[in-house]
This record gives structure tokens, C-alpha cells and sequence, in this order.
């Protein structure tokens, strides 16, 4: 299997842009395929960079509705008209930041290739989707300023449209999220109980990021977050919505178990 971030808030290659967003493209033996396309096109001018020939991806999924995950996939229809492409039923809802839309285009969600998925789905042998994460868990606190508009009313987001991807090979499986709203604890909580025990990698945002320093509040649900993650056997790879002094703070209890992803990054999976 290979793993390369195509796009992320930082660059680890100098031909490669970044953005507020992230893209994934893995290949395994039987797919090209990718997860998230950033929040523009620029994830596409990345993987040429990166010599990743975008038209042979034959499958993409989507972790949830908002641009910097969507904003790059009526690009990606150009590129590869016949890939297929997950996404979760409501992912192209009015999701909004405060004041601020942040749901995908519109256009992007009636691509020929897209597939509404309620739920779980078993692609084949090597690709599954779950999601349901109930859970609420030491709640990632930067959700409370998320919101859904539907039917007239402004509701909390529950991110019923946020979905995840379990890649196997052999006896591996790796794990991929876009930005964990759900909670990295509650998404692996659900893991266990589709699959057993825990994932070999997990790549996933864990949406602690904030502009201004953290509340003792923050921090206390960052650390607890980390101290229960070291207590898995996870190597964990996250970037994107956790932030610099969120990831300073997990690493300093999880050591090597976490690393951080970068554009123009290949991971060790």
C-alpha cells in the first residue's frame, strides 16, 4: 500500500502548495483512489507535481461535506470522469461556521459518479465504509461553533455526514478519517465494534485546532484524548484540524505513536 498527502495546511516538498484542506491518494492492489480533495483544485496540481496520474483514480470518498475536503472534486471530475465517489447521505447540506457557509458546492454533488451511502458499506475485499459514531466522548470543543441549516432552523452539526475508510491488505488495516468531529476516541470505539480490536495505522484530523491558545478545559480533553490513545497499539498520522499546540501536546504523552502529515508526504503504512 502506498499513502501520499496531496494536500494539507503545510508542505513537506517545495513543489507542493498548501492550503486549509487536506487529499490523501493511496494505492492498493486492486485501486488508485483518493480520500478528500482539499479545499480547491490545487490538491490536482500537487499530484502532478508528485508525478500521481489522477485520471487512473477509480474511486474516491468523501469524509464529509465541508469545502476543505470537497472543494477540489468537480476538478477531479474532469480529471476522472468514471471514478466512483462515496459520500455520506446529507453530506451536501448547509453546513456553516458561525456566520460563515462551509458545505461543499453544490455542483460537486451531482457528479455523475457520486454514490449516497447510508451507513455502512463493504466496497469489496480491500474497502469499507463505516458510519453511526454515536459516541460523544471527549467531543473535539471546537464543534460547538458548527452548525447545520435545514428547514428553516439553525441546528448543532451531529455529523451523521461524516464517514470512514478501512483499507485491508493481508492481515493490516489502516484507518482514515477526514477531521474526526465524531472524536478520534468515538470513531474507534465504532471501529471495534465492526471489526475488533484496533487498527495497525490511523490517519486521521483530529479537529483541535483553534486560532487563538487553547482553554485548561482544551487541553485537559487533549491530553486525556492522548492518554487513551497510547493505551492502543495505533501508529497515528494526523494533521490538518489538530493544530500545532494540540499535536505539541499529544506528542508529548505519545511520543513516536503520533506523527504529524504534510503535503508531498508519503506515510509509512
Amino acid at each position: 500500500m502506498r499513502l501520499l498527502t496531496l494536500m494539507e495546511n503545510e508542505s513537506a516538498h517545495a513543489r507542493c502548495a498548501c492550503e486549509h484542506g487536506l487529499s490523501l491518494y493511496i494505492e492498493t492492489a486492486r485501486h488508485r483512489l483518493l480520500m478528500d480533495t482539499g479545499a480547491s483544485a490545487a490538491f490536482a496540481d500537487n499530484a502532478a507535481a508528485l508525478g500521481v496520474d489522477l485520471s487512473a483514480v477509480d474511486t474516491v470518498v468523501l469524509s464529509h461535506g465541508h469545502y476543505d475536503h470537497a472543494g477540489g472534486l468537480l476538478r477531479l471530475g474532469q480529471l476522472a470522469p468514471g471514478a466512483a465517489i462515496y459520500m455520506q447521505r446529507g453530506a451536501d447540506g448547509d453546513f456553516y461556521h458561525g456566520e460563515r457557509y462551509i458545505g461543499m458546492d453544490k455542483a460537486a454533488a451531482a457528479l455523475p459518479g457520486v454514490r449516497r451511502v447510508n451507513g455502512e458499506l463493504v466496497i469489496d475485499e480491500e474497502l469499507a465504509l463505516f458510519a453511526g459514531v454515536t459516541g460523544r466522548r471527549l467531543w473535539p470543543q471546537s464543534n460547538r461553533a458548527l452548525s447545520v441549516h435545514r428547514d428553516g432552523a439553525v441546528l448543532p452539526d451531529d455529523f451523521a455526514h461524516e464517514q470512514c475508510l478501512v483499507i485491508t491488505e493481508g492481515s493490516k488495516r489502516v484507518l482514515l478519517s477526514g477531521c474526526a468531529h465524531n472524536g478520534i476516541l468515538n470513531i474507534l470505539d465504532r471501529y471495534r465494534q465492526l471489526y475488533g480490536g484496533e487498527p495497525d495505522v490511523a490517519v486521521s484530523g483530529f479537529h483541535m485546532r483553534r486560532k487563538g491558545p487553547h482553554t485548561e478545559e482544551e487541553r485537559d480533553v487533549i491530553r486525556q484524548t492522548a492518554r487513551e490513545l497510547k493505551q492502543t497499539r495505533t501508529l497515528f498520522y494526523t494533521g490538518h484540524c489538530t493544530g500545532p499546540e494540540a499535536f505539541a501536546l499529544m506528542a508529548d504523552i505519545l511520543g513516536d505513536q503520533l506523527r504529524p502529515m504534510h503535503a508531498g508526504m508519503e506515510l509509512d503504512v
